[in-house]
């Protein structure tokens, strides 16, 4: 670039950062501090580019585009720096443009970066804010307008903003350069130099250059982008000049022909909407003297069209109809203010409390301001009537029915509308707009008239165009308005509604003193703050909210706002939890707000069609009974009773848990319910089962109910009859039999209370019923009962399980084990058994610690039990591997099993006092185990020991590093806990020293990702007890579906063979992995990701350099896959194992005979693909290891291989087989033997499938 034009650029910056002005530097270190916060970044990119005179490297450009994407809807912070960013881009824009010359092929490739940075900057603040800061020159016209259309010439690529090159962004910059530039104060053919000469053109045609710019800029209001508004903005300023009348009226006959035809094609539909959106341009920015003349034209064209099938079907389009119907109006209307409208509050808030003014006047002296409002009011029916034309009326019931649009972006053009028509009215018109306006909130209309409707008003309020007079006729309809939600089948509409009236009160707020606001205040507080705190959704609390807050500040003396409005905050009201029972509650105290919020939980939202939230309205209502017991002791409880028979499902739903949650808070508090109160209340369960309304639609939902109101009751220690309990017990013991779980649930916690309320300690007889009832219900043909029956078994008190807890614990020790029919087996039952199972140990426990009914030898019994039974039966529940048509359902057993581990090693480590054995032979409470075992009598044993405690920490460590994303990182976390458990320290634990090492105490948050977990375990292998738990999880992940899991898997153990610490690591991992095969013989849920494991290891060269001990090792392998593979269906399988065969025929080694021989016999398998696979094994094998055939035959054999169709005829086949089988000396049919140990009958695993035909599916794609 040349010196001149660096100079020149240096210059500008010089000019536009002025550093010799010391109160600019101090702003611009305190924007620097408080507002873009990536300013140094953006400046250092900027001063590169400015440096460069152009866009050097396109990250620049993608850098600064996305720190200014993110302050979107914060603008103004992005505003003080627009004088540092526009102009020095649009120099070098300028500049560049002048220099290279607009013929230039380069041009366009210097000005699509730069344009992209300045679209993002108008994108984030407007073009209004940016379009100040570019250059407007007059021989600038010219200019903009060659490069225009060198862009318009040039092909667009792809629109995509991840993909964009520019070429939108560069015309949309020059179009809104031009925008500014056609203003300039002289005549436009006088800066044309197209018409030097004036014999070219003749006086009555239009300048060459404006014909190009109106050209080009009605191309593009056939554009679906943005390029389409700006082009309506530049020809609105275009057209609008005074020497720009004749250019007017071709362009208005343009859009006539536009508006009057009506096609389907796309591009004509989007120059209608071009179209439209110039013509309401123009009819913003032109005079009415201009715009009068054809306004006929435009409103016959704007009301046909405004009626056509067309709009009908566009929004949008609709929209620009609106807003350009409006701008005729006021065209034809008088621009004169009306001396009738209210004169509203301009001031600050810093004005609203005057220096030197006394409290009790603060914010109320507006009677002298206001004094003319008065007077205006008394003048209204005096005022000359205005000949109002018909075309404003027909505009204005156009604008009426706009707000009954279906579209929010139409009623809001409408009623802004409305707002600036009225504003040019008299007032007795702007009454009957009024009055019309407020037709629209009739019972008949829909949602979507009450909506325009309080846009509408607000927009009135805005303007100062609703007087104070028409208060009362407006105040009501908006508090309706606040409240308006109308059910639709499953849902409920409204929220806009809602949303929108609380913009008018947030309008009330800004527009009105507070003398002719106090009335209205008072009505609108209370529903303010109910809407803030009880509305469904978010939107419509923080509305509330805000609304609440206006008018607390602009018109003081408001009752408690300050404390309301600083509790009812943004953040406060964004969690509808924390808006019921946190914010409301605190806002309750004030006595103005207590009954507005009870009628409300009372009225709408305990009854509310969401059951979400009628549970959580429940619980709100509770929180407000501490402020008046007697209120909802009395005349809350008499209301609501009744309801909990009425026939609406949501309002006996809500109603009874209502009576629950109050009875209960009533109890918290003190209050003592009278006898008759207890009787009523203790008659609504046997009501609701005479009226029969567990059945039908609603029944489920009202058994929860039920459940929820017992607990209540019981807690709150209501007097019942006997026959009254025996009702509760056999609803609560029919509940528990329910299929549904959310329904067991809540009956188990009401059992939990209401056992000990009314059965415990009373001597009654219903005790004694129970437990064997429940036990015998274990064993029920139907799931749910036995699901239900382990449940309550968890949640009995000691009192009833101490006397028989043996039989207890026994039975569901059974119930945690696979069902051995298959058609009984089910997943939640034994997840169900085992959490009973460590709750009854729990409860126990605290009996023993804290009761003398246990004796001495039951303690050492029970615990000895735990340890010998209890924990066996929790170990084996985390092998639960079954499936059913859900997927891996044992997940569930595991992990109730490893949360009951934790739990049941923790008491056995508390009360871990040593006791002598020949004490406990002498109690007889040792099991027969520990008898057939030849203890000395002086031996002490602990009730845990090491044996337990390396089965504990193997069996989570297996869990740790399985498939599961849930289980391992749940198995890692209580690892995790017991290691460094200082409650209740845990011994025994092999190198517990190393395990602290490899599993931190802090990193709770980062078990759940792979790549920190595997390395860190895969550290175990070198601890011989704990490395086979390892290993037998491991091969799950590294031969699993899951490529990501077992990447980093793999990735960690191939790290860990490679480092210092695996000394003999292939030698241990080698043998583990043979205990593996052995361990889980013909269990394909393990076998097959092992062979795939192993396949992976062999192609990763692990194992081939064991020296010795690779042939023994590659023996099992033989062995192990000749059991596994015979008679197998899995193709997976079969894969893995015929690589291995040939990965093991490779070797140089003597084993490669037996490999080979193996392999060779899956060339006459009856699947055509596995036949296919093991030819090319074997052909891969002789060609790696060609001493398996003799050197005289390898050739043939080789191209017997590849020349025959393995997937064709099976008798060729197995010609061809047996040919190969002579040429390796392997006679036809032998199958290699496997060593004395692999020769023992081989038993089949017990399948632990809940579904035989799913699983088998699910097991064979390796889940």
């Amino acid at each position: 670039m040349a010196v001149a034009t660096k100079v020149a650029i240096e210059d500008v910056v010089k000019q536009v950062v002025n550093e010799d002005d010391d109160e600019r530097d101090t702003c611009h270190i305190v924007m620097q501090r408080y507002f873009l916060q990536e300013w140094k970044i953006v400046k250092s990119l900027l001063d590169d580019i400015v440096a460069a005179g152009r866009v050097s490297d396109f990250s620049s450009v993608r850098k600064i585009r996305s720190i200014l994407d993110k302050y979107q809807e914060q603008s103004q912070l992005v505003e003080p720096y627009l004088e540092h960013i526009v102009p020095p881009i649009m120099f070098i824009i300028r500049s560049q443009t002048a220099e290279l010359g607009v013929a230039s092929e380069g041009i366009l490739d210097v000005i699509k970066p730069l344009s992209i940075i300045i679209y993002s900057v108008v994108t984030v603040c407007g073009y209004k804010a940016v379009i100040k800061f570019f250059p407007h020159q007059v021989s600038d016209l010219e200019l903009a307008v060659s490069l225009l259309e060198k862009c318009h010439n040039t092909d667009s690529g792809t629109s995509l903003r991840e993909e964009s090159t520019g070429e939108m962004e560069a015309k949309c910059v020059i179009l809104l350069w031009l925008s500014i530039l056609v203003l300039i104060p002289f005549d436009l053919s006088s800066v044309d130099t197209s018409m030097a000469d004036g014999n070219n053109v003749d006086r009555g045609e239009l300048p060459p250059l404006v014909q190009r710019i109106i050209g080009f800029a009605k191309d593009y209001l056939s554009s679906s982008g943005p390029m389409r508004t700006i082009a309506g903005l530049l020809l609105s300023r275009l057209l609008t000049r005074p020497d720009m009348s004749k250019a007017f009226s071709s362009f208005t006959n343009w859009t006539h022909e536009v508006l009057s035809s009506q096609t389907n094609d796309v591009t004509d539909h989007f120059r209608l909407l071009g179209a439209g959106e110039a013509l309401a341009a123009i009819f913003k920015t032109g005079s009415p003297k201009l715009l009068l003349e054809v306004v006929p034209t435009v409103w016959s064209d704007t009301s046909a069209l405004m009626k056509s099938n067309t709009a009908v079907r566009s929004p949008l389009l609709r929209k620009f109809l609106v807003k350009l119907s409006q701008r005729i109006a006021l065209a034809c209307l008088p621009n004169r203010p009306p001396s009738w409208h209210y004169v509203g509050r301009t001031s600050t808030l810093e004005e609203h409390i005057p220096s030197g003014v006394p409290k009790s006047d603060q914010g109320n002296d507006s009677s002298k301001i206001f004094s003319n409002s008065c007077d205006q009011d008394e003048c209204c029916p005096q005022e000359e009537d205005m000949d109002v034309p018909e075309i404003v009326e027909e505009i204005i019931e156009l604008l009426l029915s706009g707000l009954r649009d279906t579209d929010t972006v139409v009623r809001w053009s409408a009623a802004k509308g409305i707002g600036r028509i009225t504003s040019h009215l008299t007032c007795t018109l702007a009454d009957e707009v009024l009055a019309s306006i407020l037709e629209l909130f009739s019972p008949g209309e829909g949602d979507g008239s009450w909506h325009g409707g309080c846009l509408a008003m607000a927009e009135l309020a805005r303007r100062g165009l609703l007087l104070p007079i028409n208060f009362c006729k407006v105040v009501p309809v908006v508090v309706k308005a606040l409240h308006y939600d109308i059910r639709r089948g499953p849902h409920s509409v409204g929220s806009h509604v809602r949303d929108a009236a609380a913009y008018v009160c947030w309008a009330f707020g800004r527009s009105y003193y507070h003398t002719d606001m106090r009335s209205v205040l008072e009505q609108l507080a209370s529903h303010l703050l109910t809407i803030a705190c009880y509305d469904r959704e978010v939107n419509c609390r923080r509305a509330a909210a805000a609304a609440f807050q206006e008018n607390v500040g602009r018109q003081g003396n408001f009752p408690h706002g300050i404390d309301i409005v600083n509790t009812a905050d943004y953040f406060a009201l964004s969690s509808r939890v924390n808006s019921y029972l946190h914010v409301a509650v605190c806002i309750a105290e004030y006595d103005d707000y207590l009954h507005p919020f009870v009628d409300e939980l009372r009225h709408s939202k305990i009854c509310h069609w969401d059951k979400g939230l009628r549970e959580l309205a429940t619980n709100a209502l509770s929180a407000l009974v501490r402020y008046k017991p007697d209120y909802f002791a009395g005349v809350i409880l008499e209301k609501l009773i009744p309801c909990t028979l009425s026939s609406d499902l949501c309002m006996r739903h809500g109603a009874t848990l209502a009576v629950g949650e109050v009875i209960l808070a009533l109890h918290k508090c003190g209050y003592l319910l009278s006898t008759d109160k207890q009787k009523q209340i203790a008659g609504i369960v046997p009501a609701i089962e005479k009226a029969r309304l567990y059945r039908g639609k609603g029944g489920e939902i009202m058994r929860s109910a039920v459940s929820r109101f017992i607990e209540c009751i019981s807690l709150a220690h209501i007097q019942l009859t006997e026959k009254i309990k025996r009702s509760f017990l056999d609803t609560l013991n029919e509940n528990l039999r329910h299929p549904n779980s959310q329904i067991q649930h809540a009956a188990v916690e009401a059992l939990k209370r209401f056992v000990c309320a009314y059965l415990v300690g009373l001597g009654n007889k219903s005790i004694y019923d129970i437990l064997p009832k429940y036990l015998e219900q274990l064993n029920d043909a139907n799931v749910a009962a036995r699901r239900g029956s382990a449940l309550a078994l968890g949640v009995l008190p000691s009192d009833i399980l101490a006397s028989q807890w043996k039989v207890v614990l026994l039975k569901l020790c059974s119930c945690c084990e696979i069902e051995n029919n298959p058609e009984d087996r089910d997943a939640e039952s034994r997840v169900n058994a085992v959490k009973a199972l460590v709750s009854v140990c729990e409860t126990l426990t605290q009996e023993i610690e804290h009761s003398s009914f246990f004796s001495s030898e039951d303690t050492v019994s029970f615990l000895l039990f735990v340890k010998n039974e209890v924990m066996q039966s929790l170990f084996k529940a985390l092998d639960d591997y079954s499936v059913d048509n859900r997927g891996d359902v044992g997940s569930w057993v595991r992990e109730a099993a490893i949360f009951g581990i934790e739990k049941c090693t923790y008491i056995l480590c508390r009360r871990s006092s040593l006791v002598s054995i020949s004490q406990l032979q002498e109690s007889k409470s040792i099991p027969e185990w520990q008898n057939e075992d030849n203890i000395p009598d002086d031996e002490v044993q602990s009730y845990f020991d090491a044996s337990l405690s390396t089965t504990l920490v193997g069996g989570l460590v297996k869990q740790a590093v399985e498939k599961m994303d849930k289980i391992r990182e749940l198995a890692a976390k209580v690892l995790q806990r017991i290691l460094y458990s200082n409650t209740v320290p845990v011994p025994f634990i092999a190198c517990q020293e190393k395990l602290k090492d490899i599993i931190p105490e802090k990193a709770d948050s980062e078990w759940g990702e792979p790549a920190f977990l595997y390395p860190r375990f895969i550290q175990l292998l070198q601890l011989s007890c704990y490395s086979k738990y390892v290993i037998s999880g491991l091969v799950i992940s590294i031969g699993g579906l899951q490529d990501s899991l077992r990447k980093v898997s793999l990735s960690a153990l191939l790290d860990y063979l490679q480092g210092k610490e695996a000394k003999d690591g292939e030698l241990s991992l080698a043998s583990d992995i043979l205990w593996v095969l052995q361990n889980y013989k013909r269990c394909d849920r393990v076998t097959v990701p092992t062979l795939k494991t192993i396949e992976i290891l062999f192609s990763k060269k692990v194992f081939l350099n064991m020296e010795a001990y690779t042939p023994i090792f590659c023996a099992g392998i033989l062995d192990s896959i000749t059991v596994e593979l015979k008679g197998s269906k899995d193709f997976s399988k079969l894969y893995s194992g015929i690589a291995i065969l040939g990965y093991i025929a490779s070797l140089s080694d003597l084993i490669n005979k037996r490999a080979f021989t193996h392999l060779l016999t899956f060339l006459s398998h009856r699947y055509p693909k596995i036949r296919k696979a093991t030819a090319e094994q074997v052909y891969l094998v002789l060609l790696q290891n060609g001493s398996l055939v003799a050197d005289i035959n390898l050739e043939k054999a080789l191209d017997i291989i590849s020349e025959t169709c393995w997937e064709g005829d099976f008798d060729e086949v197995k010609r061809k087989k047996l040919e190969l089988c002579d040429m390796a000396d392997v006679e036809a049919g032998q199958l290699p033997k496997a060593t004395s140990e692999q020769n023992n009958t081989v038993q089949r695993r017990e399948t632990l499938d809940e579904n035989a035909s799913y699983s088998s599916l699910v097991e064979s794609v390796g889940f």
